[in-house]
Formats: structure tokens, sequence, C-alpha cells
């Protein structure tokens, strides 16, 4: 009877430890991928927290140039074969990246221009794809003439992204600290706002504040708008022409990161290369 149950016990604990992990299951070559998330370097002041002029870096002066440079450098390392930016289709990304190699937009500071047409021109890259896209709830809203409606004017009532909770005042002084005037170069801030806890916490702020509203309204705002919207921007690089052999820059502001990471993390199309691991 016991060598029964030991043969019994032998055979179970085998087929466990015989169970693949969830991982091996995937064994198809993967694209690298890595996502810059990055402050926007011209100051449109259309995102929540807002830069006071005082605290504003100019990437022209000469020194900070020098940082951008060091910056590019180390993105470099990743050797991207092809790079996406947060640009609408209309903003004409490759028309403006040819005139760039031409020798003009010497004086843009969007970052669209310091950081991916400048990698584009140095690494010989002709084409940029232009990922940012609307939500659907601006769908709803606009292509199906729902703007005016009760339904939507009740969920989107005080849906702004200002919060005077604890929590939303926390999310103030952590943003206010995650500003270039607290770091020693633009490439140390990168890497900090690049971390894995940093978009960790970057991405709970859209889980307070405005996402409390009424008993489901804010949750629904989230999905609809936000989180819909970077969905389709990830569905948008997905639509990139691309094998195992490519390695796909992303350059995009940090909320967009925070979501992205998520996506690409879970996703077993993707390699996703750590923004701090680069060598």
């Amino acid at each position: 009877m016991k060598t029964l149950l030991y043969i019994f016990l032998f055979s179970f604990s085998a087929l466990i430890s015989a169970q693949k992990k969830p991982s091996e299951y995937f064994t198809n070559p993967k694209t690298k991928i890595l996502v810059v998330g990055s402050f926007h370097f011209d100051y449109p002041n259309l995102d929540a927290h807002k830069t006071e002029k005082g605290d504003r870096v100019d990437v022209l002066l000469p020194e900070t140039a020098k940082e951008v440079t060091e910056l590019i450098d180390y993105i470099k390392k990743f050797k991207p074969t092809k790079i996406a930016i947060e640009a609408w289709p209309d903003w004409k990304a490759n028309e403006k990246l040819k005139e760039y190699k031409e020798g003009k937009h010497a004086d843009k500071r969007d970052e669209r221009y310091q950081i991916a047409m400048r990698i584009a021109k140095e690494l010989n890259i002709n084409e940029l794809y232009s990922i940012d896209a609307n939500s659907v709830l601006d769908d709803l809203q606009e292509k199906f003439g729902k703007k005016d409606s009760m339904y939507f004017k009740n969920l989107t009532t005080d849906y702004d992204f200002v919060s005077d909770d604890p929590i939303s005042k926390q999310y103030n002084m952590f943003f206010k600290n995650s500003e270039r005037k607290n770091f020693k170069s633009i490439l140390d801030l990168f890497k900090f706002m690049n971390s894995k806890e940093y978009h960790q916490y970057e991405y709970g702020a859209y889980l307070s504040g405005d996402f409390k509203l009424r008993e489901h309204d804010g949750a629904d705002m989230l999905a609809l708008y936000w989180y819909d919207r970077n969905l389709r921007m990830f569905r948008n690089i997905q639509n990139i022409p691309h094998t195992s052999e490519d390695r796909i820059l992303v350059v995009a502001g940090n909320g967009h990161a925070s979501v992205l990471r998520q996506l690409f993390t879970s996703s077993p199309e993707f390699e996703y290369i750590e923004f701090t691991s680069l060598k």
C-alpha cells in the first residue's frame, strides 16, 4: 500500500513539475520595443499638470542642448529600425522629417523633432509612423452626433482632471517634483520617469481624483476616453509592418507610456525593453 502511495505521490509531483510556465507556451519570435515617455519639450501645457514658466527648460540653449545630445546618444543604444511618434496623420510627419533632414526646423523644441527626427536622421531612418488616435468617446460625440445628448453631458460633468482630495494633492507634489529642475540632467529625468515604479504610480493618477466621480461616471470616462485612446495607439503600433528583426522606438508623452507599458508587457507579440537597461 505504501509503495502505491509513493508511486502516486511521485507521479503527481512529476506532473506538477512538468507543467510549463505560461511564458513557455509563447515561443514565437518577438519584436523588441522601446517606449520613451517624454515631457513635452515645447510646453504646450495641454496636460493636467502644467509646468510654471520659471521651471521650464529651453532645449535650444547650448547647455541644455548638450543634455539632449546625451539623451539621444543613450536612446540610440537601442538601435531602432522603426520610429513611432505621438502625432496625428495630418501632422504630416514624413514631410517634416524630409525637411528636417534638409536642415529646416532647427528652431523647433517639440520632442518629435528633438528626439524622433534627430534619431531618424542620425540612423538614416526615412519614415516616421504617426500613432495618435481619437477615442471612442470622440467618435460617439463627434462622428455620431451625440455631443449634445443628456447622457454625455451628465457623464462628462466635472471630468476635468482637477481634484482636491488628499491623494490628488499627493499627485500634484509627485508631478511637481518630477520636473527637470530636480534632476542633474534630462537623461537622469528620463531614466526616472520611464522606470517601472514611476509608470505604476503615474497610471494610478487615472484611478483617483475624477475616477471617483459619481457611481461609475469616472470609470466610464477613463474607459471611453483615455484608456481607449491608448488602446488605439497600441493597435496603430501593431499595424506598423514589422518582423522579429525590427526594433521599434515609440516616442510619446509619458502619460501614454504608463499605459503602453501595461499593454506591451502583456502582449506575446512584443518584447518590452526597459529604458534603464540600455548599455
